[in-house]
């Protein structure tokens, strides 16, 4: 299963094991047990501290990887490969004694959480979301006896995921309940779990004295702000609903200069070791709701957080990012994460062999409908327009595929469902007026960004399309107030572009903070 340097490789990192596990191997017949036990096999001769036993489990092929002499471990059903492998390396070192990374307060919060927790988490290989959720979830079972998890490969164990209607992956249950669906960090589920912590966490940001420059938002352009704003001996904070934004959705990055390749969730991790390379107090989980400007230039800006606590700055940086664009037509809401996908990557894995519409013909929607002929029965690509918009060659590759129809000029009316899952859609045809249905089980939407500004309509200029309006240099229509990344005027939303539009805000807030009257700064500097 695993090739020279890979091997290698793991068996550099198993030389951290503390404590002595156990591989507890439930295999069957099939040939994917016959592989599972290969692996496990194979990895047990990588470290003495690793014993091979086998055991009956009601999944097959799965193992647990148990501290010996304790009930303490994880559950992997499937072969965790692909992007779990990094689960995999984490669980034995963990299991094994070796210490997590996560922040010490963190650890200290699962450890104390009390009740009983049983988690089960359905991923899929190609996922690049799963492996946040299942490697939390990993950490929080050896953390605290309290809790237990399994993760499950949703392509070996079908009839569980027709007969939980699991149709979006990573999909977590909890004590047998629908729990949580999509990305979520270690940080996101105990705060979920732990329902003081909401509170807590007011209380806590409701103490902080005026920061200089504060930043709301934590993707590129608010990291990129962050870090130039630190570097200047400026008091900053930042409050983000999720650090890494968007990014963290983004399966392959090959145009950020100088890097020939790398991954969203990879990219985010370095930004926030950077970050916090400086004096930065990051306030993550935190979703702004309302943005009151000062009263006179030099004065506080107050931005509202939905916990009911309020953080005040004399510079205000926005980079709030954007979000998918929706079809907003009836069905779409109902039917979210039971057919209707945002995440070819992640979900289209579980519409192996089946019918499924991707709507959009940019480069998003060309490329997820050329993914997903590769694993789906047939996919139908709707444009809005009359022609597709994407790049010519890959217009040219989705025109080769056999499996692949494309409708122009369609406009998408309804999505079509049981009542539990997406059963089709009804579109119109732009020319001729008629109304079409198409019969599928899965539909994709890849139709670009809106910007995440709703909660700024009162405070600062939008454009008709919820854009802040800024300047040259970053600046909008209130004094003191900035705002950069895929949430302003700037016309193409790119990665390295709202880095460079985070440190331009970043130098404009410090030039405005440096410009007050010394009475102003010192006021909050102290």
């Amino acid at each position: 299963m695993l090739d020279a340097t890979l091997t290698q490789q793991l068996k550099g990192y198993l030389v951290n094991i503390r404590e002595p596990i156990e591989l507890v191997a439930s295999l069957g017949d099939d040939a994917k047990s016959g592989e599972l036990g290969d692996l496990l096999a194979q990895i047990a001769t990588l470290s003495d501290k690793i014993d091979l036993v086998h055991a009956e489990d009601a999944r097959k092929p799965s193992f647990l990887i148990r501290r010996k002499g304790t009930e303490l471990g994880v559950r992997f059903a499937g072969i965790p490969m692909g992007h779990e492998f990094t689960s995999l390396v984490l669980a034995l070192l963990q299991v094994g004694g070796h210490p997590s990374k996560a922040a010490q307060e963190l650890i200290e919060q699962v450890r104390n959480i009390e009740g009983d927790f049983s988690f089960e988490t359905y991923f899929s290989l190609s996922c690049q979301n799963c492996p946040d959720v299942v490697q939390a979830l990993n950490l929080m079972a050896v953390l605290n006896p309290n809790i237990r998890h399994v993760a499950i490969d949703g392509a070996l164990f079908k009839d569980e995921v027709e007969g939980r209607k699991v149709m979006a992956v990573p999909t977590v249950y909890l004590n047998g309940e629908p729990f949580a669906s999509g990305r979520m960090d270690l940080e996101q589920i105990v705060a979920k779990i732990d329902t003081g912590a909401e509170a807590r966490a007011a209380e806590k940001i409701k103490n902080k004295d005026p920061f200089e420059v504060l930043i709301i938002g934590g993707g590129p352009a608010g990291a990129a702000a962050a870090i130039y704003t630190a570097r200047k001996g400026i008091r900053v904070g930042v409050a983000a609903e999720r650090f890494g934004g968007q990014v963290l959705d983004t399966m392959g990055i090959e145009n950020f200069i100088s890097v020939s390749h790398t991954e969203g969730p990879k990219l985010v991790a370095q930004l926030e070791q950077h970050v916090k390379d400086y004096d930065v107090d990051v306030m993550n989980l935190q979703r702004a709701e309302k943005l009151i400007p000062a009263k006179r230039e030099g004065g506080l800006h107050e931005v509202v957080l939905a916990n009911g606590a309020s953080l005040k700055a004399k510079a205000v940086i926005l980079s709030t990012g954007a979000r998918w664009r929706q079809m907003n037509v009836p069905g779409e809401d109902e039917y979210r994460n039971k057919g209707v996908a945002y995440c070819p990557h992640c979900d289209g894995p579980l519409f192996k062999g089946k019918r499924v519409a991707v709507i959009g013909g940019g480069n998003s929607g060309v490329e997820a409908a050329i993914d997903l002929a590769g694993i789906v029965a047939h996919v139908t690509l709707i444009e809005f327009d009359s022609q597709l918009r994407a790049d010519a060659v890959l217009q040219r590759k989705l025109a080769s595929l056999p499996n692949v129809k494309i409708l122009t000029s369609a406009m998408t009316t309804k999505v079509n469902g049981d009542g539990e899952k997406v059963s089709g859609l009804s579109y119109k045809d732009r020319n001729s007026g008629a109304e079409h249905d198409i019969a599928l089980e899965g539909i994709f939407v890849q139709i670009g960004l809106v910007p995440n500004t709703e909660w700024l309509k009162d405070a600062v200029a939008l454009t008709q399309r919820g854009e802040i309006e800024i300047d040259a240099r970053g600046e909008t229509s209130q004094p003191g107030i900035f705002a950069a990344g895929d949430c302003t005027t700037v016309p193409y939303k790119q990665i390295v572009i709202a880095m460079g539009a985070g440190s331009t805000a970043a130098l404009s807030a410090f030039d405005y903070m440096i410009r007050l009257p010394e009475e102003e700064r010192q006021a909050v500097a102290a």
